[in-house]
């Protein structure tokens, strides 16, 4: 057990793989362990195409993340031994110079391995001048956020995409019912999921975000009135609201339904184009960031787990979710919705990796950041990496939690 927490512990604060083991993977393990990787791919594509699509683009974005680490750290002479997709058992893998290059059984993440991260990163004397730890602080700190600027870069070039391409989404002001729960009080009143949404307590309704304002400005047990056409038809309905199932909206109203506009694509020339490309990042990364902050509340997701909350814009998702849930996006909006859906996982991916705290890459940043404080009259400072070992077993234990907590809620509550 103690070998075991050793390893986790080692690997977590050199930032990959410490097994350097000189035989390189392969043999029969290879070729069935990769053969139901690639199996799995397969039959994913004959059941979705649009998940697939997804699952793909995912994973070379987790790539390419580790690209950018691999091509600075090159770049500024730091000793590189492994890049590897995948995590745990090696499956393959080849040796090329000084790097091995290969494939391990679980398709989680997947790492670059840098020697002398930290103090706690043994390294052998002849290599001690490669070293992580020994460049200089731009090396550094380059080095160990060029995975969150890769994704960024992934970001803008995903969004120019689309809007080169398609041009950019823009409402119709036709806002449908794209989900309703049957047992809700809108289900019960006889709301079916595709009704378009004309009124809401008088008042029309011609984007998504006005319905839910409406719904909690009235308290449970209030009848609401809604206008909404079906088949070409007017019919109105007089709904009794049931009361929020969030637990910082007591007595609010509740209607049980989700809205979504319909939007078209409008052409844009190219500087147009690109100029959003950007401002859309900076836009898409602030409202991230609250997401970050949303769900990475352990009383959210308690309230989650027990049910007591049942808003899914807060729900915890791990990427099985966000990969089952593309399908129906593809179904919805197509090629650009999933390169859509790619630019949003991205910037969030990009920024909670900058959180600055071990096994981030965030935390490597700040150990840097913090080294480089510390440094004066050319003395150059090191951190005690052996302090934060309980705080970054604490962060690796509450992650493994959300994690957890994100599969229960995939199969028990999938988003919608």
């Amino acid at each position: 057990m103690s070998n075991t927490y050793e390893k986790i512990r080692n690997e977590v604060v050199a930032g990959g793989g410490v097994d350097e083991a000189d035989v390189t993977a392969g043999g029969s393990r290879a070729v069935i362990g990769i053969g139901v990787l690639l199996g799995l791919l397969v039959w994913l594509a004959l059941v979705n195409i649009w998940t697939f699509v997804f699952l793909v683009g995912l994973l070379a974005s987790i790539f390419l993340h580790e690209v950018g680490h691999f091509v600075t750290a090159r770049w500024s002479d730091i000793k590189v031994t492994q890049f590897f997709m995948g995590m745990g058992p090696r499956l393959w893998s080849f040796k090329r110079g000084e790097v091995e290059y290969g494939v391990r059984a679980l398709p989680v993440g997947a790492f670059v391995r840098m020697i002398g991260m930290n103090n706690l990163d043994e390294t052998p004397p002849e290599d001690e001048a490669r070293a992580f730890r020994n460049k200089s602080y731009p090396r550094r700190l380059l080095t160990i956020t060029a995975g969150s600027l890769m994704h960024m870069l992934i970001a803008v070039v995903l969004l120019f995409t689309i809007y080169a391409g398609w041009g950019k989404r823009v409402g119709t002001g036709e806002v449908s019912f794209a989900a309703v729960d049957t047992s809700s009080p809108a289900g019960l009143a006889g709301v079916q999921l595709d009704d378009r949404i004309i009124s809401a307590d008088g008042r029309p309704i011609t984007a998504a975000d006005q319905l839910a304002p409406l719904v909690q400005a009235h308290s449970a047990g209030d009848v609401i009135a809604l206008t909404i056409l079906r088949n070409g038809q007017t019919i109105d309905l007089s709904v009794v609201l049931g009361e929020s199932p969030d637990p910082a909206k007591p007595g609010k109203g509740y209607l049980g339904v989700r809205s979504s506009e319909r939007a078209d694509y409008q052409t844009l020339p190219l500087p147009s184009a690109i100029s959003h490309s950007f401002t859309d990042l900076g836009s898409s990364a602030w409202a991230s960031v609250g997401g970050v902050v949303t769900v990475m509340n352990p009383v959210n997701i308690i309230h989650h787990l027990t049910g007591a909350d049942q808003d899914q814009t807060t729900q915890p998702v791990t990427a099985v979710g966000v990969t089952r849930f593309s399908g129906a996006i593809g179904k919805e909006a197509g090629l650009p919705g999933i390169l859509m859906m790619l630019a949003g996982v991205n910037v969030f991916v990009g920024l909670i990796n900058m959180f600055p705290l071990l096994p981030f890459d965030g935390g490597h940043a700040a150990i840097a950041t913090y080294e480089r404080i510390r440094s004066r009259r050319g003395k150059l400072y090191r951190a005690d990496v052996a302090k934060m070992i309980p705080l970054t077993m604490a962060v690796m234990g509450f992650l493994i939690f959300v994690m957890m907590s994100g599969l229960y809620l995939d199969f028990t509550n999938p988003i919608r």
